[in-house]
């Protein structure tokens, strides 16, 4: 039997993909430069796909090693896609046979799977060499809700450093009352909000980071903000308020 907590932890992942098609047809509608961030989560035919990273694997280094962007790109990442597709199939097949007898499984597979996929697509997007800080309206935002930048980084950091196990820390907004939010989320779908896009992700699973800061999870999360793509966060933050 389904639990209360497996139904909202299942559908997490169907909100969060909901809020990122949204944001990109907003983006569209505005003229919101959307190069700058191809939230591409589908093929032409419905297919889960897995877009080629915005750059080489080297790019990253040193905050983050060319061998752990592979690995984790390629191994982690490739593999969310494939479960989130074979997740549908099985919920297909049931559909079309009457056999919900895999139901449970194939909902949590999808819920994970596919939440996943769509923090990874974030989540590249949001890194390059640039770094840098914000300006402009998401720096107002930010000072905003968080007072100033160094106070948001100190939450940001804190929150993303003691996720429980594997997970990430999340910089979202939430248009039902047009604050920005910080969350925690564990594994890549439990703990997160109701209708909050996502605009900056930062990923605390092991391995993301291991290879070259073994258990320095701390290190890692303030080494990553000297190559955040702002730009790439503003353009999200624009799209999710317009």
């Amino acid at each position: 039997m389904t639990t209360r907590r497996d139904f909202l932890q299942n559908s997490a992942a169907v909100v969060g993909s909901i809020a990122l098609t949204s944001t990109l047809a907003q983006a569209k509608e505005s003229n919101v430069p959307t190069s700058l961030y191809p939230d591409k989560l589908i093929d032409d035919t419905g297919k889960y796909v897995l877009l080629p990273l915005p750059y080489a694997y080297d790019a990253l280094e040193p905050v983050i090693d060319a061998r752990t962007v592979e690995l984790h790109y390629n191994f982690h990442h490739k593999p969310a896609v494939a479960a989130a597709n074979k997740a549908e199939d099985g919920l297909t097949l049931a559909r079309e046979t009457g056999d919900f007898a895999l139901v449970k499984h194939y909902e949590k597979e999808l819920a994970l799977g596919l939440s996943s996929h769509i923090l990874h697509t974030i989540y590249w997007t949001n890194l390059s060499t640039k770094g840098g800080n914000p300006t402009g309206s998401l720096l107002k935002e930010i000072e905003k809700n968080f007072k100033s930048f160094d106070k948001f980084k100190v939450h940001m950091a804190a929150a993303t450093t003691s996720v429980e196990g594997a997970g990430w820390g999340i910089l979202g907004y939430l248009p039902a009352s047009g604050k920005l939010m910080v969350l925690q989320c564990e594994n890549h779908q439990k703990l997160t909000a109701w209708g909050v896009v996502p605009i900056l992700v930062l990923d605390v699973w092991e391995h993301a980071y291991y290879l070259k800061y073994q258990n320095r999870r701390a290190e890692y999360v303030n080494s990553l903000f000297s190559i955040i793509n702002w730009d790439n966060v503003a353009a999200r933050f624009d799209a999710a308020t317009r």
